[in-house]
């Protein structure tokens, strides 16, 4: 068992639900890297997804994007992001987990990004833009390194393909929720209890949700399909904002034994 499971997995034990906030690294410049990951961690999250800005995320929504284009404005890198976990890793006490697209880690160099990896703590990447059938290539450079490729699952998978993604996957499945960017919705599909089932039966490993999840009775309700939630846009706002009130009331929700309820 991994690293990054092994925290779910204690989650659960603990009658907790997973919970994975994203943040933009270097939103309001890099020197805000170290406090918002040691208040996280304070506040009691399972894991931190550290965004990586880039110039066309295709996955992002209007949200994240424009943290990304502050964070780019402040001189922002994966290379300085990186070099910045380093500088306090051993304060560093949950799994984190980088989510990049794949030229920057290209440009690093695969072995090079690896072991800047290790020194920074981080326990997994998502990579977006590498599909299922390219993803080899970093589980062969990463792995090696003791981190996970997480993989990602859309609503739209068909079930062949969802066994093949599953089997993939490592530390957790990263169920999409939406049909599209990221960002936060007030109403999601009607079959996710059917299809989470059938990602949960599908997959030797943790399921959490992510996209348009951002309020505490989502983080409840979305938490009850799966082993957890991940929760970006409504975090990379209240961040900006220095609302940490709502960043609690988030995390918070996940705490405690779920019930199964209606979406």
């Amino acid at each position: 068992m991994t690293t990054l499971q092994q925290a779910i997995e204690q989650a659960k034990v603990a009658g907790n639900k997973a919970f994975i906030p994203y943040i933009m690294a270097g939103d309001g410049g890099l020197e805000t890297i170290k406090p918002t990951i040691l208040t996280l961690q304070q506040l009691g999250v399972t894991a931190i997804e550290v965004g990586i800005p880039f110039t066309d995320p295709v996955a992002d929504g209007p949200t994240i994007e424009r943290a990304g284009e502050r964070a780019l404005a402040a001189g922002v890198t994966l290379t300085k992001v990186l070099q910045t976990l380093t500088s306090f890793r051993d304060e560093i006490t949950v799994p984190l987990v980088v989510m990049t697209y794949f030229n920057p880690v290209l440009a690093y160099g695969l072995e090079a990004f690896a072991k800047a990896c290790v020194a920074g703590g981080v326990k997994g990447i998502i990579v977006p833009d590498v599909p299922l059938e390219e993803s080899a290539l970093l589980r062969e450079a990463l792995n090696p390194y003791t981190i996970d490729v997480v993989q990602l699952v859309s609503l739209t998978s068909p079930p062949e393909r969802i066994a093949h993604i599953a089997a993939a996957s490592q530390g957790f499945v990263y169920a999409v929720t939406v049909n599209g960017i990221t960002g936060a919705r007030s109403r999601f599909a009607a079959n996710l209890e059917q299809h989470f089932a059938s990602l949960r039966q599908a997959s030797p490993i943790p399921v959490l949700a992510g996209f348009g999840i951002s309020t505490p009775e989502q983080v409840k309700r979305m938490g009850s399909l799966g082993d957890g939630v991940i929760v970006g846009s409504a975090i990379v706002t209240a961040l900006h904002e220095e609302d940490m009130a709502t960043v609690a009331a988030l995390v918070a929700a996940s705490k405690g034994v779920f019930e199964k309820s209606t979406l």
